[in-house]
């Protein structure tokens, strides 16, 4: 069996920071990095920040999200990260994960279950991916899968449950499991409540038990999570 080091980064992101959001993105992976973990996650719309609201809607943030996704590629170099960003795909915006390893863009993993309760308003602004499909889109003029996926990393298996993904009784954690999955990453942007964060431990030990794999769990800071 292969082991390696893996990490969850609490980033302190702001909605349409890009600058400020890149430059954390950047400072974190270079710290794992230097820490020789072998597998970051990063959170959940970490180069936009979560609380874009309706300015999701406006093309150009799409647009310098995947610019920041495409800048951050390069620096990936002797590690796997997943970056969290909004995504246009066939005139829809998705809430999605791309995973990088050693400066390669190898696919984007994209939520399937929406929050729509509460402060959340994601039906508003992205499309929940179908279970189980599978396309292609083209990033930094190269084409690369998009959807339910499920990566090989030197031999171990690792998929992606996004935020809610992973509160839905029907998780796609499971589907994994049925795959072989050896780690799961949930990036999130899960807000503030009490009593909270013993919930969100529960789901992770509940998901690792249940589904046989490591689970690692990101979230934003600050007012944003």
């Amino acid at each position: 069996m292969n082991f390696l080091t893996v990490a969850a980064a609490a980033l302190n992101q702001t909605p349409l920071d890009w600058r400020g959001n890149f430059d954390r993105a950047l400072a974190a992976i270079e710290e794992a990095k230097a820490q020789q973990v072998a597998l970051l996650c990063l959170p959940e719309l970490c180069v936009s920040g979560y609380g874009c609201e309706d300015a999701f809607f406006s093309a150009d943030v799409a647009r310098r999200a995947l610019s920041s996704l495409e800048r951050l590629i390069p620096h990936t170099s002797g590690i796997a990260v997943s970056v969290g960003l909004p995504l246009l795909h066939q005139a829809a915006l998705y809430d999605c994960a791309a995973f990088v390893v050693d400066g390669e863009l190898l696919g984007i993993a994209a939520k399937r279950v929406l929050a729509g309760d509460g402060i959340h308003y994601e039906p508003r602004w992205f499309k929940p991916w179908p279970r189980g499909k599978h396309a292609e889109i083209e990033v930094a003029g190269r084409r690369v899968p998009i959807g339910a996926l499920l990566f090989d990393l030197d031999g171990l298996r690792v998929g992606f449950e996004i935020c809610e993904d992973a509160w839905a009784a029907a998780r796609p954690g499971a589907d994994l499991a049925a795959q072989g999955v050896d780690v799961i990453l949930n990036p999130s942007a899960s807000h503030f409540a009490f009593g909270k964060l013993e919930t969100r431990k529960r789901f992770v030990l509940e998901g690792s038990r249940a589904f046989g794999a490591a689970y690692v769990y990101a979230n934003l800071l600050g007012n944003e999570a």
